[in-house]
């Protein structure tokens, strides 16, 4: 009736005279008016063609919408649908659609849902959001998400509802993935027995499980939402270094073990490990720190296995694996160090061992050579000078101290400084306090010191060269290196190390050395110590072309080397080269000069002997 009534008043507005007066001209001049009322019909068409095109724009826009979009009177009859309405039902017309009952395609119980949905619209007037399942043409069920607004006259009265439909069964059998995906990962993140704590860009804690309590004291309740380093008030903090790296630099910290120093859990070793967070799509949004436990295993360690390597210092002798576990006990610790030993055995790979492993890994290690500097110089280098302080101080310049703030100083050759140098440093070690060149302002300093030399410095304590107190001062701990002779079984493993990185600098591939190589630097003293093999492995590289390094490879000095007079034995103790000679000597003397008697006192031949007095240049 609706359709009727709107084109009878059509009829009438298009029949209907526009007024009962007619204009005197318009009656004797018939011609004006036939082109008058063309006019008049022409522009009617006009407006009609336009409002169909319109009212086709808006259909196909309607058309194109991936959602349903439709009208339901109160009786739930469909009155109007798009092609997508027609797509989800699963017919293949819209006409086909068209006043069809909505309990036509569900069961009757969602059907009991429906019309109560609906009818709550009617009764509130207010949108409403409903998810049901329905029955398509085809047998197939699918899940329809409703938003169903009611559609009112002129009159306010409510005449039917307006409905946007959206398939999403594709979509809730991937939330039921997910869901169940999540549920697993939390169960696993429940069951690992590491602590794991997630933090987003800003180091606050996005989500941790339960055995952070466990491992960290933390209440996980409690971490939620804040900055986690916030929450860190009863260990050493070490964590925050690693985590804060991951969050800078967007790169993995693996297995970085430190010591906990936590009060509640004594000798706590944890072995921590700092990942990027990222998103579905691969943006950045924070890190996963994973925290484990390492206490028993590293006591296990420390009492069952020989270890070959600390850090980068290499070596399973009985007096390495002592110093491997000094250092241990040293890492955490801010106790100053003096690093004794021969020129070449390794005093700065111990420094920065000690400085790595501990809890000021991540802040900055500096090297000062304390032998290559003037008094003057060092004084500055060290300490730091003021515009104006001598002559060619242009600028304030930072001293070496303050560039190692909470990190590492090392003091090389520390025997050779000056008795000024002296005084200042043992200031500093018992005050903690530095002054400028030309500054009168003492600057406090959050630095470990750790000092190397290769001198007697307790001789030259007793000779007047070296403060007694700085002395003891330095010499909290000492940490004194064998020579390479004293640690021949270390011997392989240092030359296969070699052997690895050579041939990765040359881009070579030497598989092993000759058997006439191995016996020479058993034989050789190596007075150079490490330094020393590691150039004449070099040295080797560069000549070789082959997969064996062999004899006429190494350095001439080397070659040029008295032979052994005897096989030597590799055991946990070597007699060094002087016993050698003093045993040399002792039989000689005994055997009155007679070389045939001193020989047999040796227990060698004749020729042997000769060999070793040439060896230690004893005239014959």
């Amino acid at each position: 009736m609706a359709v009727k009534n709107k084109k009878g008043a059509q009829g009438q507005s298009q029949f209907k005279p526009a007024s009962t007066r007619v204009a005197p001209d318009r009656l004797t001049d018939p011609v004006g008016r036939d082109a008058a009322y063309r006019k008049k019909k022409e522009a009617t068409t006009d407006t009609v063609e336009g409002l169909r095109r319109i009212i086709d724009s808006y259909a196909t826009i309607i058309d194109r919408v991936e959602d349903c979009v439709g009208q339901v009177d109160l009786t739930g009859n469909i009155v109007f649908t798009n092609k997508a309405g027609v797509r989800i039902w699963g017919f293949k017309e819209e006409g086909d659609i068209i006043g069809l009952n909505f309990r036509q395609y569900m069961d009757p119980e969602t059907a009991d849902f429906v019309f109560k949905a609906y009818h709550r619209v009617f009764q509130t007037g207010r949108p409403d959001k409903i998810t049901y399942d329905i029955i398509r043409q085809d047998g197939a069920q699918r899940t329809i998400e409703d938003s169903v607004a009611p559609i009112r006259s002129e009159g306010k009265q409510i005449t039917g509802f307006q409905t946007v439909s959206r398939d999403v069964t594709e979509r809730l059998l991937k939330e039921k993935e997910l869901a169940a995906h999540r549920s697993r990962l939390e169960a696993i993140f429940r069951s690992v027995k590491d602590a794991i704590i997630t933090v987003d860009s800003e180091m606050n804690v996005i989500e941790a499980n339960m055995n952070t309590e466990t491992i960290c004291g933390l209440q996980t309740a409690a971490l939620l939402g804040k900055t986690f380093s916030e929450c860190l008030a009863q260990c050493n903090r070490s964590c925050i270094d690693v985590l804060r790296q991951t969050l800078d630099n967007r790169t993995t910290v693996k297995e970085y073990r430190i010591e906990c120093g936590h009060t509640q859990h004594q000798k706590q070793q944890v072995s921590v490990t700092s990942s990027p967070l990222l998103d579905p799509e691969g943006c950045f949004m924070g890190a996963v720190l994973v925290i484990r436990d390492m206490t028993l295993l590293t006591n296990l360690e420390r009492e069952l296995r020989e270890r070959n390597q600390f850090q980068n210092i290499i070596g399973r002798s009985k007096k390495m694996q002592e110093i491997f576990r000094l250092l241990e006990d040293l890492a955490d610790l801010d106790t100053t160090v003096l690093i004794t030993g021969e020129s070449g055995t390794g005093k700065e790979l111990v420094a920065r061992a000690l400085h790595y492993s501990g809890i000021r890994a991540f802040k900055p290690f500096v090297t000062v050579n304390c032998s290559a500097l003037t008094e003057s110089l060092l004084e500055s280098e060290l300490f730091g000078h003021v515009r104006g302080a001598f002559t060619g101080a242009i600028k304030d310049r930072q001293g070496r101290f303050q560039a190692a703030e909470e990190g590492t100083i090392l003091l090389d050759e520390i025997g050779d400084i000056s008795p000024v140098i002296q005084v200042k440093l043992l200031r500093v070690l018992q005050e903690k306090i530095i002054e400028r060149v030309g500054e009168s302002v003492s600057r406090p300093v959050n630095v470990r010191v750790i000092a190397s030399t290769n001198r007697n410095l307790r001789e030259k304590v007793r000779i007047g060269e070296f403060r007694e107190d700085l002395y003891y001062r330095l010499k909290v701990v000492e940490v004194a290196l064998p020579p390479l002779r004293e640690r021949l079984e270390d011997l392989p493993l240092l030359i296969d190390h070699f052997r690895q990185v050579f041939n990765k600098r040359f881009k070579k591939n030497v598989d092993g050395f000759s058997n006439e190589v191995l016996d020479r630097f058993m034989d050789y003293p190596w007075p150079g110590n490490i330094r020393e093999l590691e150039h004449v492995i070099e040295h080797a590289f560069i000549l070789c072309h082959g997969n064996i390094l062999t004899y006429e490879h190494l350095p001439t000095e080397i070659r040029a080397y008295p032979e052994a007079d005897d096989k030597k034995t590799v055991s946990d103790s070597t007699r060094r080269e002087s016993d050698l000679f003093a045993k040399t000597l002792d039989a000689l003397s005994r055997a009155g000069g007679n070389k045939a008697k001193a020989a047999r006192l040796l227990g060698i031949d004749r020729r042997t002997l000769y060999r070793r007095l040439d060896k230690y240049n004893i005239a014959r």
